[in-house]
């Protein structure tokens, strides 16, 4: 395989590792508020993704994907919410172990990483049709 569509190859799968997480963050996200449904019974918890480095026998590229997805283990905050559907008996409410802040800082890195596989992609496929305008004349 050549260089040029091995880069692509690889951006690629950056790409759909860094749109993965995205969703993650976005699930994540939209659960930020979403306690139990009955007193005393476990929030939404924060989904994590963890990435692993995989050989793709047909081209020989060091490729990246989704090792995992798994949940958060940290402990849930406690609110003290009376009027809650979830409040225990002493009127506290287990909230979701989501921080915001971690989330969005988590989003535009997944975001960042986006944009540079997308440019590598734009560059090698530039760099081709350069190639080939080359090799016309």
């Amino acid at each position: 395989m050549d260089p040029l569509t091995a880069a692509m190859k690889v951006a690629a799968s950056g790409m759909s590792a860094q749109s993965e997480r995205l969703r993650v963050v976005s699930e994540n996200l939209a659960n930020s508020q979403s306690t139990g449904r009955t007193p005393g019974s476990d929030p939404y918890r924060r989904k994590t993704i963890s990435f692993a480095a995989e050989l793709d026998r047909t081209t020989g590229v060091s490729t990246v994907d989704v090792a995992n997805i798994s949940r958060d283990p940290s402990t849930f905050p406690v609110e003290y919410q009376p009027g809650n559907a979830a409040a225990d008996a002493k009127g506290f409410v287990k909230m979701p172990n989501v921080n915001v802040l971690v989330e969005m800082a988590d989003m535009r890195e997944a975001n960042r990483g986006y944009e540079a596989n997308l440019q590598v992609i734009k560059q090698a496929r530039d760099l081709i049709s350069m190639t080939i305008d080359l090799m016309r004349t």
